[in-house]
């Protein structure tokens, strides 16, 4: 006799999408990639259309048409009108009988943590946080850029360095070798010619972010510049981290602070050691590391949540990605 199907577990981040469709022992029985997750660009049909796309192969894999809960964790997903927004567009295309919609913030948080109880920070092209206790309640940030007040991703960093860069090379500014390291990651001498390239789209918008490596890769050379740049993100970091804390009363727990994203676990060391010190600081008994696990998996363990799945189903589940 088959397993029954019970959770559809759904991590969509702006470059993929991956989907898993669970059983309720936990076991894993089918998985599925799909592309990116992007309502703001393409439409929220179009986006849930590439959703689905990859559930159907996950469906026709694990020989299911339905499932108990659908549990998705959204890129783009920032404020609560935005999450019942997505879940009806999900609800409508019959993949369950219920639907939770998320920010994919908490598949980072849930991955990392053997219980729902912890604070994630992810930074990537952008920069987002959220926290979670047991008993449902949770802490988190609009993260829309900076009308919200958020700064850091990667995004915000390249800007940031190229700020810094064309008032050094003008005169306006102290000087730093990022005026020399970011036009010459383009191939270009001066930033002049970077700034020209830019506002004429010679170099295209959105190769902005690969100057974000650049920035790391001048601080840890040495450039005092730079380096303030990277010790701001660090205290951005924190200062998101402790608030949630503080929102969830969990400031003096023992409680992981888990990081995620592109910037967060590409092992800059003085990022990595600001964070910490800081952290330490402020928060004594939090603990900082980093997330390696999938975020499906935190998808899938938010559904089982839901379910009241018990522990064994959640390691079963776990096991499946972490051997």
């Amino acid at each position: 006799m088959g397993l029954t199907a019970s959770v559809l577990a759904i991590d969509a981040g702006n470059s993929k999408t991956d989907v898993a469709v669970v059983a309720a022992d936990g076991t894993v029985l089918a998985t599925a990639r799909g592309g990116g997750f992007r309502p703001p660009a393409v439409g929220v049909t179009t986006a849930v259309d590439a959703v689905a796309d990859a559930v159907g192969r996950a469906y026709a894999a694990a020989g299911v048409s339905s499932v108990t809960h659908v549990s998705a964790c959204l890129a783009n997903a920032d404020l609560p009108v935005e999450e019942e927004q997505l879940a009806a567009a999900l609800h409508a295309r019959a993949w369950g009988g219920t639907v939770e919609v998320r920010n994919d913030t908490f598949a980072i948080l849930r991955a990392g943590v053997a219980e729902p109880r912890g604070v994630a920070v992810v930074c990537g092209a952008g920069i987002n946080c959220v926290g979670m206790r047991p008993d449902g309640r949770t802490a988190r940030f609009p993260a829309i850029g900076r009308i919200s007040g958020d700064w850091g991703g990667g995004w915000a960093l390249a800007e940031e360095a190229l700020w810094h860069a064309a008032r050094a090379e003008d005169g306006r500014g102290a000087p730093t070798r990022l005026a020399r390291t970011l036009p010459a990651h383009f191939g270009l001498d001066s930033m002049y010619a970077l700034i020209e390239a830019l506002h004429l789209e010679h170099i295209a918008h959105g190769r902005r972010h690969e100057l974000t490596p650049v920035l790391f890769a001048t601080a840890a050379e040495g450039d005092a510049v730079a380096r303030s740049v990277v010790d701001r993100l660090a205290e951005e970091v924190v200062t998101m981290a402790a608030v949630a804390l503080t929102r969830l009363g969990l400031l003096d727990e023992e409680v992981p602070v888990l990081l995620g994203g592109g910037v967060l676990t590409a092992g800059h060391a003085q990022l990595d050691d600001g964070v910490r010190d800081l952290l330490a600081a402020r928060a004594p008994k939090a603990g900082a590391r980093v997330v390696t696990a999938p975020p499906v998996l935190g998808a899938a363990l938010l559904g089982l949540d839901r379910l009241a799945a018990p522990p064994e189903a959640q390691k079963h589940t776990r096991a499946h990605w972490e051997p």
